[in-house]
């Protein structure tokens, strides 16, 4: 009797951009809970804001450097193909390479809404003791709207990240599709696709970028 043949593993995701991902949970999960304690750990919560900056412009260059599925181009928002995707039978859609048309919409609307929150956080401050580093370059009324703005949108950020973990039920439950475990070891199995480079050449590129990310980053921040 023939044995079962294993089924095949393809590098989906390289180690940098799980580790994008990772940190930047903890970054979020981090800023979320020292934002709420208040107090001393407000310095801190700028402190994991700054890492976060750091964290997007790295994942925004990533995505012009990166591998095959971290490249911006390989999901581009489609109307059509989330469509497509919504109306399609559990059995009809086997396991995509990359992110699928729906996780698409979730990646760029929490980049977009973290990148907002970063940029409302460095003017504003907490109505004593603690402000970021550019309230010096606007009034107090607008450093106080924009204080607003920060304090609200984290809720945004706190549904967004609901609704993507929701998401990864989904597809666990309905799809019998495992979109976390990919995230952990790179790998996706049974994907015909052609494999994500992750090799030394590419790690090596990510540790200058994110070491030029921080710099950018801390440059901002001290001027």
């Amino acid at each position: 009797m023939d044995e079962p043949r294993a089924i095949a593993r393809t590098r989906i995701w390289d180690l940098p951009t799980r580790l994008f991902h990772w940190v930047l949970t903890i970054g979020v999960v981090f800023s979320f809970a020292t934002g709420k304690l208040g107090g001393d750990w407000l310095t801190w919560h700028f402190r994991s804001g700054y890492v976060i900056a750091a964290l997007l412009l790295f994942r925004f260059v990533w995505g012009f450097a990166g591998s095959r599925y971290a490249l911006f181009s390989s999901f581009l928002p489609s109307p059509r193909r989330i469509w497509r995707r919504v109306r399609a039978k559990p059995d009809a859609t086997p396991a995509s390479a990359g992110h699928s048309a729906i996780g698409t919409l979730s990646v760029y609307a929490l980049l977009l809404v973290l990148a907002a929150q970063i940029a409302t956080g460095v003017f504003s401050n907490n109505g004593s003791f603690i402000e970021g580093p550019w309230v010096k370059f606007v009034s107090g009324a607008t450093s106080d709207r924009l204080s607003s703005v920060h304090y609200y949108t984290h809720w945004l950020i706190a549904a967004l990240a609901a609704l993507h973990v929701a998401a990864i039920a989904f597809y666990w439950l309905k799809r019998k599709q495992d979109l976390l475990t990919p995230m952990l070891t790179g790998d996706k199995l049974g994907i015909s696709s052609p494999p994500a480079d992750d090799g030394v050449a590419l790690r090596l590129r990510a540790v200058v970028l994110a070491a030029l990310a921080a710099a950018v980053i801390g440059y901002l921040v001290a001027l």
